[in-house]
């Protein structure tokens, strides 16, 4: 079996493609898959495995020791063997061995060097065993026990914040521990227990036996009240409030009972003698029935909320409590759940250490959880009784999104018994499913209506080997509690690996979704946090650039640019995720290999309150959403495309409308620019931004004029200023985007910061990065898209370098290459007139629009433009001709050659310029006259005469 404490290695990507190789050696921070063991020692784990010899002894014998607790020391680390790339990093917060074992050791040294009782710390390490977690509190500090050699029961608390640790309480009775919370002042310890039995093992409630619930005073030590004496098992709870700043005078304790009921205490403290707090009134402590007849409860710790599930009539109804710092509690909403709990018994999560159930056994067991987020998420997951070897059956409740998704997946080889649970973490923007062993499922919370966006994989033990096999509790937000090892992690994407996933695999699903993960990554302050290495889009451009053939489902260039301008914008205001566009894909029929889902509109949840703030905000707009919002509110180009093709058609025909409204989207585009470069100190190595091009700023600023528009009218309570702002920030994004894509293909390729110069010879990078440039064409072409100004004329520069005349051509008429006036310029500046560049002038010239056309031609020195030239002035003169009665007599005195139907033309022109009204019309055109067509006509002829 692979030996790994982390999560999720693939055994066809232990010999990585060259592309991936290559990589790896341009980023070497990046872990490689399977570099920790020589060749030879993984050729020989290879070997033990094709020979039906688990190479487990090793792996075995360490379990064995973390569980007996080795107590000379912390504890050996596992073995040195092959540590597989990881699809989540998980963080340590918090390890009993590391955070408490010493402070225990120095302890009981100390008093034994004082005299005290208890022998030396051989005591203790004979205990190690029973150290365990009880319990993680709202503030992070960590609530632990363990028992001496005459079973007494030890109680402490780890502080997260100082590191230090605090010896909370002793029962000098050999009781077992179900529960234990301490409140936020540490003056009272609310604790459950129950007789142990002569093996050291909890008695399991047999008749005539009792739970003690109990309330001591721990500032000091004083008064123990016993709170209840029953024969079923009890949890208890302490509530925290929001605000610490002074110590309350009265304090709330849930219990929840296993006879399905949960109650409140309300505990008043007073201060005596100075410092010392006691219960006020301990003999009449008031409560209240919080909650009754349910089957299935969780506590969020951080967010002080209750799930819990009660049945109504064989129906399964959702209920959640959100609990105040003025000692209130209100119903937020109810769901109906499309389930089955009647058969299920009773389960509680996340009430401290679950070690009730047979954790050998989970699979037999269902799994039921909710996770919600920052941005008013709502997710319910859920795992049926496992029944069947081959396939592995889930679902995930999205009820800020108005439907339900039920994901079954191929298990494989029949014979691949499942004796693990599954385990749902929540990772903020991500769900992750696993089932250790077998498959990993990340999916997307935010966006899951395209199976696209979550990324599946699947193997047996040799491909799939999962983070730790002990069973995981997701507390809230990213926290990740390992009850067996004792150790608090913080669950997050690895970047590292998500990369070099990225690099390695094939199917365009996967590359669909890690995609959207690394980018997910750079909008989450967790990696901030943890001091993660930011993800550069230059790593991302790189591998676009050297697959960005190698995907057909979708466009890489399209889906790199939506979603990264997306991830920019959506973490700092709420519901931007429903007004700016996540992805470029619309639909996705491609089936995903080894799972397949069902999809089903559900009841939304009915909120029983009417007032919202934080989270509960969020929650009813994502809710009100869905009810109401039919089309989706996504912001689309439609309006802009529209809008600048009228522009445009109006500029070609001499029509301009409103003089002002034009500055005005100019001068958003101007913004734009100036945006973008005070994003960017570095100088640019890309020859962009040289020339006005006034296509693209029209472009631009009615980009950035609409998207105002539309957020103006669907975000509620923001500032003109703020969203004006954002819009200038999204489009600056899309054009950096695009800067940045061709900045690292220049680098790349090592081509020089200035414009290249058409007469030079195209070198094979250059060809590379004309192909490039030619996909951001493509891609922005269809999203109507603006680009930098500057980057037609590069295109075509580098188009007349790396393609044949009649390719150019292709490309020019089909709108590939757009002919700019400074692109058209620079060629007939740069090229002679050998035969070759004369044929390729004039193919170029007669594409040009006629405004650009006569400019250009004025350039010329050639024959063919005074042609060109000569033939616009006539058409102009004879436009509005009227035909004259011919005069008899031609002056042949003015005319250098006598030809009379030439003659004859050129006196009909004369005629038409000496006119006043001719003059006035053509006013400030070219300067030709009759004289001029009549050379040109001669020059002409002698050319196709060959004189």
């Amino acid at each position: 079996m692979p030996q790994s404490p982390l999560l999720l290695v693939r055994s066809a990507e232990l010999e990585a493609p060259d592309s991936a190789q290559a990589f790896r050696r341009r980023c070497p921070g990046l872990p490689g898959p399977g570099r920790s063991r020589t060749e030879s020692g993984r050729r020989g784990e290879a070997g033990e495995r094709k020979e039906g010899r688990a190479p487990q002894g090793r792996r075995a014998r360490w379990r064995a020791e973390r569980r007996a607790g080795n107590a000379r020391g912390a504890g050996p680390e596992p073995p040195a063997g092959r540590v597989p790339a990881m699809a989540l990093r998980l963080v340590s917060d918090f390890d009993l061995r590391k955070d408490v074992l010493p402070w225990l050791r120095a302890q009981r040294v100390a008093s034994a060097a004082a005299g005290a009782r208890g022998g030396g710390p051989g005591v203790l390490e004979n205990n190690y065993e029973s150290l365990r977690i009880l319990n993680v509190e709202r503030n992070g500090n960590v609530i632990y026990t363990y028992k001496d050699n005459k079973g007494n029961v030890f109680f402490g608390l780890y502080d997260c914040q100082t590191r230090q640790n605090e010896h909370l309480y002793t029962f000098e009775k050999d009781l077992h521990v179900v529960s234990c919370s301490v409140n936020s002042d540490r003056t009272l310890l609310a604790a459950s227990l129950v007789h142990s039995t002569k093996e050291g093992r909890k008695n399991e409630l047999q008749p005539g036996s009792k739970c003690l619930t109990l309330l001591v005073e721990i500032h000091p030590v004083n008064n123990v009240k016993v709170l209840k004496a029953v024969d079923s098992y009890i949890w208890v709870q302490f509530l925290y409030p929001h605000v610490e700043s002074h110590p309350l005078p009265e304090n709330h304790l849930l219990l929840v009972s296993e006879e399905k009921y949960i109650e409140k205490f309300h505990i008043q403290v007073i201060q005596e003698d100075g410092s010392r707090v006691v219960i006020k009134d301990s003999g009449h402590l008031p409560r209240e029935r919080v909650a009754e007849d349910f089957v299935w409860a969780q506590w969020d710790m951080s967010e002080q909320r209750l799930y819990y599930i009660d049945l109504k009539k064989s129906r399964s109804i959702l209920k959640c409590l959100q609990f105040s710092a003025d000692e209130k509690f209100n119903l937020m909403f109810e769901a109906p759940l499309d389930i089955t709990l009647s058969d299920s018994g009773f389960k509680l999560v996340n009430f401290g250490c679950d070690d009730l159930q047979d954790q050998e056994n989970l699979s037999k067991h269902l799994t039921l959880c909710v996770f919600t987020n920052h941005t008013g998420s709502l997710c319910v997951c859920y795992s049926p009784k496992f029944d069947s070897w081959e396939k592995f059956t889930y679902s995930v409740f999205y009820f800020h999104k108005g439907h339900g998704k039920t994901f079954t997946a191929a298990l494989g080889s029949v014979d691949s018994h499942v004796t693990k649970g599954l385990t749902f973490l929540n990772l903020d923007y991500y769900l992750a499913v696993y089932l250790p062993g077998h498959f990993f499922h990340l999916l997307n919370i935010q966006h899951p209506d395209l199976i696209c966006h979550s990324l599946f994989l699947t193997g047996n033990s040799e491909v799939v080997d999962m983070l730790p096999h002990s069973p995981l509790q997701s507390l809230s937000g990213s926290l990740v509690l390992d009850w067996c090892s004792g150790k608090l992690y913080r669950a997050l994407l690895n970047q590292s690996y998500l990369l070099q996933f990225l690099w390695n695999t094939q199917l365009d699903c996967e590359k669909m979704a890690v995609l959207h993960c690394v980018l997910s990554c750079g909008g989450d302050r967790r990696f901030l946090e943890a001091k993660t290495p930011p993800t550069t889009p230059q790593t991302i451009i790189q591998w676009i650039s050297e697959n960005i053939s190698a995907c057909h489902s979708f466009d890489l260039i399209q889906e790199f640019i939506i979603a990264s301008s997306y991830w920019s914008m959506c973490p700092e205001t709420s519901n931007m995720d429903k007004l700016l566009p996540y992805s470029s894909v619309l639909t996705w029929n491609t089936e995903i290999p080894g799972i397949t889902l069902v999809t089903e509109e559900i009841a939304l949840p009915f909120m029983k309150v009417h007032s919202f703030k934080g989270y509960w905000e969020k929650l009813n707009s994502n809710l009100e959403y869905v009810k109401y919002s039919k089309p989706h509110l996504h912001y689309n180009n439609s309006m802009v495309r529209r809008e600048w093709h009228s522009l445009i058609s109006e500029e070609k025909t001499g029509r301009r409308r409103s003089m002002v409204y034009v500055k005005n989207i100019l001068d958003n585009a101007t913004k734009v620019i100036s945006n973008l470069e005070a994003r960017n100190l570095e100088p640019r190595l890309t020859p962009l931004f040289q020339e006005a091009d006034n296509h693209q700023r029209l472009l631009m600023g009615l980009m950035v004029s609409e998207l105002k528009d539309h957020l103006l009218r669907h975000l509620q309570g923001v500032e003109k200023k703020k969203i004006e702002q954002m819009a200038l920030d999204y489009v600056s994004k899309l054009l950096d985007l695009v800067c940045q894509i061709m900045e690292t293909s220049w680098r790349k390729h090592s081509l020089h910061p200035c414009v290249p110069h058409f007469s030079g010879r195209a070198s094979a990078a250059e060809f590379k990065v004309f192909h490039i440039m030619t996909r951001i064409l493509e891609a922005t072409k269809s999203l109507f898209l603006p680009l930098p100004p500057g980057f037609h004329t590069l295109h075509t520069i580098l188009g007349v370098h790396c393609l044949p005349l009649h390719n150019l051509l292709h490309y020019i008429d089909s709108g590939v290459l757009l002919l700019t006036e400074t692109a058209v310029t620079r060629l007939m500046k740069d090229l002679d007139n050998t035969e070759k560049n004369e044929k390729l002038k004039f193919s170029i010239i007669v594409r040009l629009p006629p405004l650009i056309g006569q400019k250009i031609c004025r350039l010329w020195d050639h024959p063919m433009s005074s042609n060109i030239i000569s033939r616009n002035h006539v058409k102009r003169l004879l436009q509005n001709y009227k035909k004259k009665p011919p005069s008899s007599v031609i002056h042949k005195s003015s005319f250098s050659v006598e030809f009379l139907p030439l003659n004859y033309f050129v006196e009909i022109l004369t005629d038409i310029e000496s006119s006043n009204q001719a003059l006035y019309a053509f006013e400030g055109h070219d300067n030709v006259d009759a004289k001029f067509v009549e050379e040109a006509a001669l020059k002409h002829t002698m050319m196709l005469l060959g004189l």
